[in-house]
């Protein structure tokens, strides 16, 4: 596939034959955005919306098996009311815009977390965007929503010693891939890179598990300025290391 935008000066020079087979992104740097600009933070987040449409239809495109993004975390209800609502609102936009366009664009979806604190409408929206798409073959967009790594153990931790409990499983039997079988994430593979915009070096309670041999790289761009040249510059910088998964 040849490199997109060939009159731009210094794009990152991709292999597309050879893409990650899942990249998951923290779309971190809403709130700094909309500040430098003197906007609400709810501002921030209608931009980063309009980057991850940008961002999840490209990843398609190019060919992308999955896009997993971290939307709203575990630690997120503990924002202001507005906000909190502000970004519901926003994504009962989004899927109801997908709902529409999937038959179009067969675009998988699914979604890791705990639906359950969600408004009733936007679980119902969750559940028919995931019945809709669950025979699509093209990429799959996984969004973590009420979602956190620590939580998602725990979760899996509890749904195993039941099945212990009630003898469906034996804990001698336990392994590395029967467990991650009770996360949210069962089925998909493990991301090969995770990207954080921002600035920040950290992972935010994001894929505890599933991170374990990803590659990581990171950028001082806020998500509502991440583009289609920075992603890459992600995936570059990917194919460029040598993943030994622990090996020589």
């Amino acid at each position: 596939m040849p490199l997109f935008w060939p009159e731009k000066k210094n794009i990152a020079q991709v292999d597309f034959d050879k893409l990650p087979r899942h990249i998951a992104m923290i779309m971190d740097g809403n709130g700094r955005w909309a500040k430098k600009r003197g906007l609400p933070r709810t501002a921030g987040h209608a931009a980063g919306a309009e980057t991850f449409r940008t961002i999840a239809t490209y990843c398609k495109e190019i060919g992308l098996e999955y896009l997993t993004v971290y939307a709203f975390s575990t630690e997120n209800w503990r924002r202001s009311a507005e906000e909190v609502s502000a970004i519901m609102d926003l994504l009962k936009r989004y899927l109801l815009e997908a709902i529409g366009k999937m038959e179009r664009d067969r675009v998988k979806m699914e979604f890791f977390g705990d639906l359950s604190p969600l408004a009733p409408e936007l679980r119902e929206l969750c559940r028919r965007t995931r019945e809709i798409s669950k025979g699509y073959d093209g990429c799959q967009v996984n969004i973590c929503l009420n979602y956190g790594g620590r939580d998602e153990l725990v979760r899996a931790a509890k749904a195993f010693a039941q099945d212990c409990v009630e003898g469906r499983a034996d804990p001698n039997h336990l392994s590395q891939e029967r467990f991650g079988g009770y996360l949210f994430s069962r089925g998909v593979p493990d991301p090969d890179l995770i990207i954080r915009p921002s600035g920040e070096l950290r992972l935010s309670n994001f894929l505890l598990w599933q991170c374990a041999y990803a590659e990581f790289y990171f950028t001082d761009v806020l998500w509502p300025d991440f583009s289609k040249e920075e992603l890459h510059r992600a995936i570059a910088a990917y194919q460029g290391r040598s993943r030994r998964f622990g090996g020589v």
